[in-house]
Formats: C-alpha cells, structure tokens, sequence
C-alpha cells in the first residue's frame, strides 16, 4: 500500500453528527442489560471524580457510591472534568466501605474491586456478568484492606509497560468497558 492511500479516509467516511451520535448511543443501550454501579472510595483529587463521573454516565452506571473521604461530585472543581455529568448519575455518600459495601449489596450487585492483590485476576477473566458494581480506592492507596475485604472477587489491569499503575480515573475508565464489553460480547 502506498503511503497516499495509507494517509487517504476511506472514502466516505465522516465524523457522525449529534443526532447519528445519539441514535448510535440508543442502539447500545439496547443491547444492554446488566446493571452496572460503581464505588468510590477515598478519591480525593476533584479532577479525578469528575473524570471517574464522565465516565460512569457514557458506561450507563446506575449508582455511585462514595465511602472514605472521597470527594463529593458537588465540589466546585468536580464539574472541570465531569462536563456537566455529575447531574447524570445517581450517587450517594455511604460511610465506610463496609457500609457501602452492604449498600451495594442491598441492591443486589457483586462487588469486584480493581486492586493488584495476590488473589486478584486479570480484567479480562473477572465475574462481570450480572449485575455487578466494581470498586476503586484512593489514588495512593488504592482500596484499603476493608474494602478489599468486603470485595467478592478483585481484578487488576494487566500492564505491559515500564510503569506499574494507572491513574485511578482510566483504570476506572478501563474497567468499566470491559464490564460493558463483556455484556456485548455474549
């Protein structure tokens, strides 16, 4: 193939329009059955919740659940990165993570943390069918042993390169399509 024809868009190919953008988007969802929730547990940093909240509302996540000091999606900062999403997705502070944890419950979802553990397995093997909720902690931290604990299964992201983790927001982002890329997959 020449360099030309590399560097050429196949012909006819256009960015879609909102409205094209929008019944793309209706389309998914129907192909979409399984609740998905997320929680959240001392994330601190306000660019780091809007971030993990854009994404929560393009995943379709129907709750999120604060524990720890995590920072509210009502902080000023939030909105930054959150792009007016925070209105989006249904959330609420629930204590400590063992609380949380039987919040979660109580809805009757799994809960998987996201968490290099000695019994974690990588993403791509983790229980996300059903009705799941997936965990992420703080960006020190990471979940602490108490969330860990209350957790059914833990995964990690397998990583390749020279650094051993991700920012907590793309790791959550990361994890949350592959729950969706599972469900579309069967």
């Amino acid at each position: 193939m020449s360099t030309q024809q590399h560097d050429q868009p196949a012909q006819g190919r256009r960015q879609l329009r909102p409205t094209d953008v929008k019944r793309l988007n209706r389309d998914w969802r129907r192909r979409t059955g399984g609740r998905l929730g997320l929680l959240v547990e001392s994330v601190t940093q306000p660019f780091n919740i809007g971030s993990i909240i854009r994404s929560a509302a393009v995943f379709g996540v129907e709750h999120l659940w604060l524990a720890g000091n995590a920072t509210s999606p009502d902080h000023r900062n939030v909105s930054k990165t959150a792009l007016g999403t925070e209105r989006l997705v249904p959330w609420e502070h629930a204590g400590t993570p063992a609380e949380a944890a039987a919040a979660v419950r109580e809805q009757g979802m799994r809960l998987v943390a996201v968490e290099l553990t000695t019994d974690a397995v990588p993403l791509h093997e983790a229980p996300l069918d059903g009705d799941v909720c997936l965990a992420v902690g703080g960006e020190d931290h990471g979940c602490s042993p108490a969330l860990l604990a209350a957790a059914d299964a833990v995964t990690y992201i397998p990583q390749i390169g020279r650094v051993g983790s991700l920012n907590v927001a793309v790791a959550t982002a990361v994890a949350l399509a592959e729950a969706r890329r599972r469900e579309w997959a069967h």
